[in-house]
């Protein structure tokens, strides 16, 4: 029964945090690791990418490096996270695009400054989330392919050009889309459709109700079809009451309507898969075995790309 638990479980490409854990702190521990993927492992996961958002340079670094000692110190980490995600630094910092990030901490695309914060680690990073739009944009995207990284859309005033001219350079993924965007956007040609009309992008939704209107929601995933992936975006307020915490170095409030917010601004979310599953069927968008395709095939699928590149055949998919 556990073997079959294990080969089943879900993969979430998008967790900043959970159970009270902060995943972007630099003082996170060994045992701060373990609480935090025992209770994403009870709740199903078996598979997901901590990810840290934009901060300035050195500080992200720092961070990172903690985040990889950390996990490869743990229990649970070296069989549920086979790396980690970064969503930043190179994001649009125009507004109504940075969400909560910190727009000051925001930079171009830089190769060489990605390679010095990951030439060190135990475990890659496997996802990074970028604006290509940015000056060097699509160099980045080249570059982080080529070095068995998912290169993610996201945070971006990218149109049906840019669109189109990121994926020719490999990039396979849209980062939580619908969010990191702001209210008014041309008609057409905006960043949500270019990005959900293109075939060669899947795309990651947060299902929660309050990212994303369900019924914008419905639309979406079915339009993207078997390209749609379910992502918690969590942070620590998910899998624990409701109260303040802590996520990269902002105070947070987990509220009782399940949102989190920084300053009156979402800040990542208290979904669980599981919560996240039960939506999208009770919502009528997919039937439980479509909801299960979401969480499972497609995006072990995206991430056996980048890790086929990296020849990284000493990590079992759980």
């Amino acid at each position: 029964r556990v073997r079959a638990r294990l080969v089943t479980g879900y993969c979430d490409l998008q967790d900043n945090g959970y159970a009270g854990i902060d995943f972007n702190d630099a003082d996170i521990t060994p045992d701060g690791v373990d609480r935090a993927l025992a209770a994403m492992r009870a709740g199903g996961v078996t598979i997901c990418l901590p990810t840290l958002i934009t901060a300035p340079p050195a500080v992200l670094h720092a961070r990172l490096q903690a985040l990889d000692r950390a996990v490869a110190a743990s229990a649970l980490g070296p069989v549920m996270v086979p790396g980690f995600h970064l969503e930043g630094p190179f994001l649009n910092p125009d507004a109504g695009f940075a969400g909560c990030h910190p727009v000051a901490a925001m930079r171009d695309p830089d190769p060489a400054l990605l390679e010095e914060w990951t030439r060190d680690l135990r475990r890659p990073v496997l996802m990074l989330t970028l604006a290509p739009e940015r000056p060097g944009g699509l160099d980045l995207v080249r570059w982080a392919v080529a070095h068995g990284m998912v290169a993610s859309i996201g945070h971006a005033d990218a149109g049906t050009t840019v669109v189109e001219q990121a994926v020719a350079a490999g990039a396979t993924l849209s980062t939580h889309l619908g969010n990191g965007l702001p209210r008014m956007l041309p008609k057409f040609d905006n960043p949500l459709m270019a990005q959900l009309g293109h075939d060669g992008l899947a795309a990651g939704f947060i299902a929660d109700g309050l990212h994303v209107p369900v019924p914008a929601l419905r639309a979406m995933i079915r339009a993207k079809g078997a390209g749609a992936i379910l992502v918690t975006d969590a942070v620590a307020a998910a899998a624990a009451p409701p109260g303040r915490y802590r996520f990269a170095g902002m105070d947070i409030d987990g509220l009782a309507d399940g949102s989190v917010r920084s300053g009156g601004v979402l800040a990542g979310s208290s979904l669980t898969m599981e919560q996240a599953i039960r939506n999208v069927v009770a919502w009528g968008i997919v039937d439980r075995q479509g909801a299960q395709r979401l969480a499972i095939d497609t995006p072990r699928r995206v991430l056996s790309a980048a890790m086929h590149v990296l020849g990284a055949k000493d990590f079992i998919f759980r």
